[in-house]
């Protein structure tokens, strides 16, 4: 019999086995048949590990843990809409805002003018008197 030495693994797949080793229900989804090991290498391969599809097979390491992901997530996808947002329309989108309250607030002062030069219910404008 002669020794072979086993070739080094490429670097992807050893971190790919550092991912599995952190995710034992992935071994538990490929053993049952609902997976295969290519499909679970090439989803983690274009999602990278810390996407979503792999909460169901993350282990619970607790409340604070969970919490801190959820944050994170937030703070990603708010990253994510503010790079994509333009900025002369949210300018636009602001002035709109802003002239919809101005107009509001002269409406609400008309109101509140109105009702200060209303007169109290018993001096009536149009009071008539007996003579």
């Amino acid at each position: 019999m002669r020794a072979t030495m086993a070739k080094p693994l490429h670097p992807s797949v050893e971190q790919f086995k550092q991912f599995v080793k952190k995710h034992p229900k992935l071994i538990q989804e490929v053993r049952s048949g609902k997976k295969t090991w290519k499909q679970v290498y090439e989803d983690w391969y274009l999602f990278g590990e810390d996407d979503e599809i792999w909460d169901p097979y993350r282990e619970r390491d607790g409340k604070r843990n969970e919490g801190e992901k959820g944050a994170s997530k937030w703070l990603d996808k708010l990253a994510a809409m503010l790079g994509q947002m333009d900025a002369a329309e949210v300018q636009k989108h602001l002035a709109n805002v802003q002239q919809a309250i101005g107009a509001i607030q002269s409406i609400l002062s008309e109101f509140q003018g109105a009702s200060q030069q209303r007169p109290n219910k018993d001096e009536h404008p149009f009071s008539f008197r007996k003579d």
